[in-house]
């Protein structure tokens, strides 16, 4: 089995985290490497063996790596004691340091959060849908109502499908526009009335404007299919079923 790889972001140091690749773990065929979603037809032992070895990598005990049944919404849970209910929601934050957060995903964005003197974490799984319906300003929110601060918080955007890639109807960009104005900046039209979206781009806005230190690591889920599952990818290969990759973050 080759070793485990995940991306890391400067800001978000001395917090322990990854956003892990799929290089690494036992799944095969089209789950090949690391993948660490049980919603995924794969086989449940390997993908048990995947998690584990994301736990081991990290340090991460036995059933301290927290995960949420994510619904593409704007809700956030605050965690204070280990759980494994399942729990509808797309982030979540603690200040407890013997838990860890964990995201899947295979084009959407995991975001993680930290600020580093009140010692308090989150993690959010934003799509379109939570991006839009505001996933993330309830993430920091919420941080803020456990005692951190805005001007604290550090947010880094792990890798997600880019804007080259994204390509959507006018539908589409209608919920946007409508939302906001502001928001047609995130489009480029194409020729043929459709249009490519920066969803990365929205989301690093939408962070910088609620006021925390934010980046984006630009790593496209799309494009590069020897690192990262992708849904858009495995629909226009016309496969059945697609991996998902995991990003932690532990005090």
């Amino acid at each position: 089995m080759l070793e485990l790889e995940a991306l890391t972001s400067n800001i978000l140091e001395p917090i322990s985290h990854g956003f892990f690749t799929r290089k690494g773990g036992v799944s095969i065929g089209l789950y090949e490497g690391l993948n660490c979603g049980f919603g995924s037809s794969d086989f449940k032992d390997a993908v048990k063996k995947n998690r584990l070895a994301v736990c081991e990598k990290m340090g991460i005990k036995n059933g301290m790596l927290m995960s949420v049944n994510q619904v593409h919404s704007n809700k956030v849970v605050t965690l204070l004691t280990p759980t494994q209910k399942i729990i509808a929601a797309d982030a979540m934050i603690t200040d407890k340091p013997f838990m860890s957060l964990a995201i899947l995903t295979a084009d959407c964005q995991p975001v993680l959060f930290s600020d580093p003197e009140a010692r308090i974490i989150g993690a959010a799984h934003a799509g379109w849908k939570g991006t839009l319906s505001g996933i993330l300003e309830g993430t920091i929110s919420s941080m803020v109502k456990l005692g951190a601060k805005r001007c604290n918080i550090r947010a880094v955007i792990g890798p997600s499908i880019s804007q080259e890639s994204y390509e959507v109807g006018v539908e589409f960009v209608d919920k946007f526009i409508k939302s906001s104005t502001e928001n047609e900046q995130y489009f480029k039209s194409l020729p043929n009335n459709k249009f490519l979206f920066d969803l990365t781009g929205l989301a690093l806005g939408q962070l910088k404007r609620s006021g925390v230190i934010a980046e984006r690591l630009n790593r496209c889920t799309y494009l590069e299919s020897e690192l990262f599952y992708s849904y858009r990818r495995s629909i226009h290969k016309k496969e059945p079923d697609y991996g998902r990759f995991i990003s932690v973050i532990k005090l």
